[in-house]
């Protein structure tokens, strides 16, 4: 009973040489880690230091109450963008607001997976087929690669509804490459590459990242500074800014009014009721201020977009005076510029933050993440639902497909009810610490098996040691390069497109291969909207599976000349002068009763002078109330023109539903037969004579052959 509750205490008791395997493990994982979860973070549109609060509780948690053993959960890259795309339309990246929905949508996911691990619903990810999976992943890990190309060319990417407008919009910003931003992620790149080819043992991606953030340390490849929009002498970006500022005043001024509204609509409907005249009113002007908000951030977040993509180059003035910022290569003469070209980091309230160099991870806050439960928003609720459906179903696959690659090579049995479970408690931990939504990772799993982990309890060690990077290191973060996370992410994802996978679902079955396909162009055509992607694919791979359950094989049985009953068209074999015999090939029900009973007529209909009609059901596995209502009809339908109806080879389950709604009866128990031969004997036993040389004829069995003595 303990086990069942407290699963981890099947590690237990411990053996030294255990324990020392686990924390070697531990120890590896979180080289890998630390520098992935800020990656990842970024990816998810969050600070970077987020992802080592997402690194912390939740992968001791997943360890603690999943089924795996060496199942590494985190930060990983497919759930990190699907929770972008979820977030971007509703608030902008890294804001405040931004910050609290992600936590928010930590909970839903873990209480949408809590609830399926709880009630045994793990089957509900068998509706994501494989090969939509394939599509979706082989597309994703393209829309993470690119999403990350500006950061490693160091310039702006705009966010909108269509992702290939944003990537075109970096397109053609390339001639403006931050020569240093690329150097610092080609050099990652580089010695990644290198390390995962020579040395794969060692830590590549911690390697990278303490080269880069010591040459960037070295060479000051941060460079930061302060202005106002007076020192802007471009009249369009002055014009931009002022109305910026303007607007963001006005969105101040509405979410004020919104809070006095809501207090005096609450106290309305204390007092006189939700339907009262005032009540009304008020929540009319409640929803138009709101209306009004959307609008106004909309235009600001355009705005920004626009704002970001300004090049200035700044004029220093002399002693005394404030510099002034020109377009790129609209220096006047006489005036000379500082070399560097520079662009509005952020703007707010009148002053902005400029950027002349590289972008670093900056400061990190030292210690523990504040515990408390998030704030729920019971009007986003809806808005994150449907998201957090998607990422908990694709999340928990991801984990369950890497603990089941993992348990093959290790021989351990994997729960998926407890793994949903252990994945639900996980990400509901992390919401209690600022995480954002995690799940199992292939790359850190397979480190983490590699580096010879025994037992869960070296994911509990990787966690401590994000809790000592916590407390103590993340000075040492300050200068690492923007360009290097981006760097990490691309390495990360190169790994999971495979077109091969595509190409096997293909040869498997065209509607696999379709399915792949069309979920491949769907979550590419719907970026950053990948949930409709998935959903798409899904929606169609369910679709074709009903499609080929509509119309399953029907054959009409003839007898090679081995005795062997085969498909006439198949081998070109005469049709039978006495009975015609048909297998269906599939399920009946709802969707396919009207193909089987045309499939039944037509045979009958082909061969009109058989008194018999035999349906072969050893391939029937299902029947429901419109299968049997059909058989029904079928049979007095034939019986009414003269033809013999029998059934062979029925199963358990089929004749079950005959027996349970009277059919069974209303046919006749002597029209069932066990076996195809033993019907096709008692038809041709009451025939005689007139099928005495028909192809369906039973070949008598051979007689037994006298045993031979060797001595």
């Amino acid at each position: 009973m303990l086990r069942r509750f407290f699963p981890f205490l099947r590690w237990f008791p411990f053996s030294a040489r255990t324990l020392r395997a686990d924390f070697l493990a531990g120890l590896t994982v979180a080289l890998v880690l630390v520098p992935q979860s800020m990656a990842y973070a970024q990816l998810a549109g969050m600070p970077a230091y987020y992802g080592l609060y997402a690194a912390f509780l939740p992968v001791m948690v997943a360890a603690l109450w999943g089924s795996s053993h060496q199942l590494g959960t985190g930060p990983v890259a497919v759930v990190s963008l699907l929770t972008a795309s979820a977030l971007t339309p509703l608030a902008a990246s890294g804001s405040e607001q931004y910050v609290a929905l992600a936590i928010m949508l930590a909970l839903l996911v873990g209480v949408v997976q809590l609830f399926l691990g709880v009630f045994k619903l793990g089957v509900i990810v068998n509706f994501l087929s494989h090969p939509v999976i394939v599509g979706f992943t082989n597309a994703a890990a393209m829309i993470i690669g690119l999403s990350q190309v500006n950061k490693l060319i160091g310039v702006p990417m705009g966010r909108s509804e269509h992702f290939i407008n944003d990537i075109w919009g970096v397109a053609k910003l390339v001639g403006d490459t931050h020569l240093p931003t690329l150097a610092m992620g080609a050099t990652a790149i580089a010695i990644m590459w290198l390390i995962r080819k020579k040395a794969p043992k060692l830590p590549g991606v911690l390697i990278a990242v303490a080269v880069t953030t010591a040459a960037s340390w070295l060479i000051g490849f941060e460079r930061n500074a302060t202005a106002t929009i007076d020192q802007v002498a471009e009249p369009e970006a002055r014009a931009l800014l002022t109305e910026f500022v303007r607007t963001e005043v006005r969105i101040k001024e509405i979410n004020d009014q919104i809070v006095v509204r809501a207090n005096d609509l609450k106290a309305v409907r204390k007092d006189r009721g939700g339907l009262s005249h005032e009540a009304v009113t008020l929540n009319y002007e409640v929803d138009l201020l709101r209306l009004q908000l959307k609008d106004r951030e909309d235009e600001n977040r355009r705005r920004n977009r626009v704002i970001r993509n300004f090049a200035f180059e700044r004029v220093v003035a002399a002693e005394g005076q404030a510099a002034e910022l020109y377009a790129e290569g609209r220096v006047p003469a006489g005036k000379t510029a500082d070399g560097h070209r520079w662009r509005i980091a952020r703007a707010a309230q009148g002053n902005m933050k400029l950027t002349g160099g590289g972008e670093v991870v900056g400061n990190v806050p030292q210690g523990l993440p504040s515990a408390g439960l998030p704030a729920v928003s019971w009007e986003m609720l809806g808005s994150l639902l449907s998201a957090a459906m998607v990422i908990s179903l694709v999340g928990f696959m991801e984990a369950i497909s890497i603990a089941k690659a993992i348990a093959a090579k290790t021989k351990q049995k994997i729960d998926p009810n407890q793994e949903l479970i252990g994945q639900g408690l996980a990400n509901i931990a992390g919401c209690l610490t600022q995480a954002f939504p995690v799940s199992g990772s292939f790359s850190r799993s397979a480190v983490n098996i590699n580096a010879g982990a025994v037992t869960g309890m070296s994911s509990v060690f990787t966690g401590l040691f994000v809790l000592l990077t916590l407390l103590f290191l993340t000075p040492l973060l300050y200068h690492l390069p923007q360009a290097v996370l981006a760097a990490v992410i691309i390495m990360a994802v190169i790994g999971l497109i495979n077109v091969d996978a595509v190409k096997h679902a293909w040869k498997a079955s065209r509607h696999d291969g379709i399915a792949a396909v069309a979920t491949f162009v769907a979550t590419l055509g719907f970026a950053p909207h990948l949930d409709s992607g998935i959903m798409t694919g899904a929606g169609l791979a369910i679709g074709l599976y009903l499609y080929r359950t509509m119309s399953p094989r029907v054959v009409i049985l003839g007898r090679l000349a081995d005795g062997t009953l085969r498909d006439t068209r198949v081998h070109n074999l005469p049709p039978s002068q006495v009975v015609t015999a048909v297998r269906f090939d599939g399920r009946l029900y709802f969707a396919n009763v009207a193909f089987f009973e045309d499939a039944i007529l037509e045979a009958v209909a082909n061969n009109p002078q058989a008194p018999y009609l035999l349906i072969v059901g050893d391939g029937i596995n299902e029947l429901d109330a419109s299968g049997e209502e059909v058989i029904h009809h079928i049979v007095e339908r034939l019986r009414d023109n003269g033809i013999v109806v029998l059934f062979a080879g029925l199963k358990k389950q089929v004749v079950d539903v005959m027996q349970a709604t009277g059919l069974y009866a209303a046919i006749g128990e002597k029209s069932f037969f066990a076996t195809t031969e033993r019907a096709l004997e008692k038809i041709f036993s009451r025939e005689g004579k007139l099928g005495a040389a028909d192809g369906l004829r039973p070949v008598p069995a051979p007689a037994p052959v006298p045993e031979q003595r060797f001595g």
